[in-house]
């Protein structure tokens, strides 16, 4: 099943400048791991996963986008909750203090944690993330421009 998601691969663009070919072939691997008519992985999951590995690999651009695209298909803060407990059960206190704590992708969480906290519908904050967090926003969007 094809769902509508925020932040679409718009990175793939900055392939295609430096060779054609390649981001054919990168975007077909895309549709084979994001846009699969018969996923094993439900996206949502897929999505956390993605999430998870982004940030231990230090790619906080790409945790902060599956971050709005997981939140947009209903993945719950208590979800997320549990995510960023693995965040410092995995890498350490210090490292979340002074790495995770204070970047892009914390701001998200917290945004949407405080925004639920007043009881704001879903819909609402996937806007107010994707205005203040999305394609525009300089540690989240990945350069492209219509």
């Amino acid at each position: 099943m094809k769902q509508n998601i925020p932040l679409k691969p718009t990175a793939l663009i900055n392939i295609k400048k430096i060779d054609s070919q390649v981001c054919e072939i990168a975007g077909q691997f895309w549709k084979n791991i994001w846009n699969n008519d018969n996923p094993a992985i439900d996206l949502k999951t897929k999505l956390l996963l993605s999430l998870a590995n982004a940030v231990g690999g230090g790619r906080f651009r790409q945790a902060s986008r599956e971050l709005i695209k997981a939140y947009s298909l209903g993945v719950t803060i208590d979800e997320l909750d549990e995510l960023f407990a693995l965040f410092i059960w995995n890498q350490g206190i210090g490292h979340f203090a002074s790495v995770i704590g204070p970047s892009q992708l914390f701001k998200i969480y917290k945004t949407i944690k405080e925004m639920e906290d007043k009881k704001i519908e879903r819909k609402e904050i996937v806007e107010n993330i994707m205005n203040n967090f999305g394609e525009n926003n300089p540690n989240v969007g990945t350069g492209y421009k219509k």
